[in-house]
C-alpha cells in the first residue's frame, strides 16, 4: 500500500481519542463502588472486569479494553444478583456518557488540521453510538467526523472488519485508502482484515511490543498523525 494515497481517517475512540486509563480509570472505580455492598464484592466486580481499584487501572489483559458495553455488562452481571442485563447495560451506557473525558492532544485543532489537508474523518468505537456522539459533542468536535459507528450500528463490533467497511461505504472510498488508528489488537485485526492501513496508539493499555508487529506504524498519539502521513506522501 506504499503509493497509494490516503483519503480518510477512522478513528477507535477510547485509548485513541482519549487516553484510556485517564478516562476511564476513575469513571470504573466510581462505578464499581457504587454498585459494590462492601469491599468484598467491590474486589469482585473489579476482577470481573480486570480492573486494579487501588492503582485505577485497568489490566493489560482486561477484557473491557476493546470489548462493548453489553460485553462488560455480562462479566459483571454473575456478581449482581438479581439485576437484568438489559438494565445493566443501560445504566453503564448513561453512565459512560458523563465519563470525564482526557484527550492525548487537543482535538480540535489536530482533527481541524487533518481535515484541512482534504481527509475524511470518522469513529469507529466498541462503545454504543449515542456514547461515542455524546463525547464527541462533550469535545467540541462532532462537526469534524463524518461519520460514526457503534457497536449497536448495525455493523457488529470489532475485530470484525465490518463497521470500518460500512465508513468506507458511506464515503465511497475504497479500504486501502483509509487509515484505521487505534491503541489494541482488535482495531490492528480489524483493519487488516478490512484492508486498510493500520496504525496504533500508545494512549491505551497496550505496548509497543504487543501492536508493533500487528500494526503498519506504532505512534505515542494521534499528534504524531500529520507528519505521519507527511512522511508517507498521504
Amino acid at each position: 500500500m506504499a503509493g497509494t494515497r490516503i483519503r480518510a481517517v477512522l478513528f477507535d475512540k477510547d485509548g485513541t481519542l482519549f487516553d484510556f486509563d485517564a478516562t476511564w480509570g476513575a469513571w470504573a472505580k466510581a462505578r464499581i463502588e457504587a454498585m459494590a455492598r462492601d469491599d468484598a464484592h467491590a474486589m469482585s466486580l473489579s476482577a470481573a472486569i480486570g480492573f486494579d481499584l487501588e492503582q485505577v487501572e485497568f489490566e493489560a489483559d482486561s477484557a473491557v479494553i476493546a470489548g462493548t458495553v453489553e460485553e462488560a455488562a455480562e462479566l459483571l452481571l454473575p456478581h449482581l444478583p438479581g439485576r437484568e442485563l438489559d438494565e445493566l447495560v443501560a445504566e453503564l451506557d448513561a453512565a459512560a456518557r458523563e465519563v470525564p473525558l482526557v484527550a492525548p492532544v487537543p482535538l480540535a485543532p489536530l482533527l481541524t488540521e487533518l481535515r484541512g489537508v482534504g481527509m475524511r474523518l470518522g469513529i469507529c468505537t466498541n462503545d454504543a453510538e449515542a456514547t461515542a456522539r455524546a463525547h464527541a459533542a462533550r469535545a467540541g468536535v462532532t462537526e469534524l467526523f463524518d461519520v460514526i459507528i457503534g457497536y449497536d450500528s448495525g455493523h457488529g463490533a470489532k475485530p470484525t472488519p465490518r463497521p470500518l467497511l460500512a465508513f468506507a461505504d458511506a464515503l465511497e472510498i475504497a479500504p486501502e485508502e483509509i487509515v484505521m488508528v487505534g491503541d489494541s489488537l482488535h482495531d490492528m485485526k480489524a483493519a487488516r482484515a478490512a484492508g486498510m492501513i493500520a496504525i496504533a496508539v500508545l494512549s491505551g493499555p497496550a505496548r509497543r511490543a504487543e501492536l508493533e508487529p500487528a500494526a503498519d506504524a506504532v505512534l505515542d498519539n494521534i499528534g504524531g498523525l500529520p507528519d505521519w502521513l507527511a512522511r508517507r506522501g498521504g
